[in-house]
């Protein structure tokens, strides 16, 4: 197994270790998940990088990619829904948008269709990342302080950042979701007919 394909696996590993660490109470907890979250995050970067550089692109790590992406990111936004951190809704809105591209992908793929990735598409992965380190960073502010200590005006900037960057997310994933079909409509088209 080549290196690129093992820290796509250590992806998957520290997703489900993030996951993990925001159930548990307290500030070592909350830092822990942010740390392991930007490890992730530099992995998602190098395993490509090397793998193009090392010319150790193969299908199997083309595949195994977005898949550790999406279990990264969208793992990590459930889990906030869960805690009760972001509104529900918007991440049924991003994990409706991967599911169907998911889909979409796989089913021309087997028709003998590659569909490349995008600039709309990135862009929309790496909201998704800030959003999501925005929110580990807030938590952990939230955890290292007592509640009683952070004045309301602090509170309530923290609330609109996290918010903010939700919005973006949202859009951009709204975006590149429209983009993806308008960009790949014949090529759809024929994959469907074939």
């Amino acid at each position: 197994m080549t290196l690129p394909t093992q820290l796509t696996f250590l992806r998957f590993l520290l997703a489900f270790l993030v996951m993990g660490l925001l159930m548990v109470p307290g500030w070592p907890a909350k830092g822990a998940a942010l740390i392991f979250f930007l490890l992730a995050g530099l992995t998602d970067w190098l395993d490509g990088w090397l793998a193009r550089r090392w010319r150790q692109v193969s299908p199997f790590g083309a595949l195994l990619d977005p898949i550790a992406d999406k279990v990264l990111v969208l793992g990590i936004f459930l889990t906030f829904v869960q805690l009760r951190l972001i509104p529900a809704w918007m991440v049924l809105v991003i994990l409706l948008r991967e599911l169907i591209i998911t889909g979409v992908r796989l089913f021309v793929a087997s028709r003998g269709v590659v569909l490349a990735a995008a600039q709309e598409g990135k862009q929309k992965a790496v909201s998704q990342m800030v959003t999501i380190a925005v929110i580990l960073s807030v938590l952990l502010i939230r955890e290292l302080f007592e509640p009683a200590t952070i004045p309301d005006q602090v509170n309530q900037a923290m609330d609109g950042v996290v918010l903010g960057c939700l919005w973006v997310t949202v859009l951009f994933t709204l975006i590149s979701g429209v983009a993806f079909f308008r960009r790949h409509q014949a090529a759809l088209w024929d994959a469907a007919h074939r």
